[in-house]
């Protein structure tokens, strides 16, 4: 097996398919196929910020649910969106706003069709992903290696949010704990959520969230290879979205 797992996208749908012909995907029936069987891995977050959300739904449901060319794991962000699909009071900002402005603007009949697309992604697909054929685990947030084989909702809130603390900085975000430091198995943990320059390698981790949304750049991680693979954004740079560690 062989794998390219993809960073948060967040709407970014151009730079996403500039990232897959950049990894050698050929285009075909509106999905992305890699002639060598190489199986992509959304890491969530598909949504949200950028400006083609309702498309990056699109994509991500037809490789993954249609076609079953791809895996996804769901992001906090996609947690929120089928929450809100669901009916339920959520609050339409952080991102989800850009969201709900593009679906609310499509016909009713659109608007059916992606809601229950999105709930079915959303339901069917695992809260981390173990991929032993690559000695990896693909988990939004990242996983600390004792919860592997755990979904309760300690593993579920770490995995969508990170290491909280329930402590917040004075922007609102909130204060995590440096997870990674910590971590000393032998299989990858991929990840994203908080947005770095480069790519994030701690032990074996990588953080491949590059902030494309931010204006930096889209970011893929090939396995079993360890290869990384970036294209730029065609966003605005914001440069305090970035985290910067020791």
């Amino acid at each position: 097996m062989q794998i390219d797992v993809i960073g948060d996208v967040h709407g970014c749908l151009e730079e996403l398919h500039e990232l897959f012909h950049a990894l050698g995907y050929n285009q075909k029936d509106g999905i992305f196929v890699h002639p060598d069987g190489r199986i992509p891995v959304f890491l969530g977050d598909i949504t949200d910020r950028g400006p083609f959300s309702i498309g990056s739904i699109k994509i991500v449901y037809d490789m993954v649910v249609v076609h079953k060319q791809a895996r996804y794991v769901p992001g906090n962000h996609c947690n929120k969106l089928y929450r809100y699909f669901l009916g339920n009071n959520v609050q339409e900002r952080h991102g989800l706003e850009t969201t709900t402005a593009e679906y609310t603007a499509l016909p009713k009949s659109e608007q059916t069709k992606i809601r229950n697309e999105f709930i079915e992604l959303y339901e069917t697909a695992p809260l981390y992903l173990e991929m032993p054929e690559v000695e990896a685990v693909v988990a939004h947030a990242g996983i600390k290696e004792s919860f592997i084989g755990r979904t309760d909702k300690r593993v579920k809130t770490f995995v969508l949010y990170g290491d909280i603390t329930g402590r917040f900085h004075n922007d609102g975000r909130p204060i995590r704990r440096d997870w990674a430091l910590d971590y000393q198995g032998n299989r990858w943990i991929v990840y994203g959520h908080t947005p770095v320059k480069e790519p994030r390698i701690v032990n074996k981790t990588i953080n491949i969230d590059t902030g494309c949304v931010f204006g930096n750049k889209l970011t893929a991680f090939r396995l079993p290879e360890e290869k990384i693979v970036s294209v730029p954004s065609r966003q605005p740079l914001i440069e305090e979205k970035f985290r910067y560690f020791d």
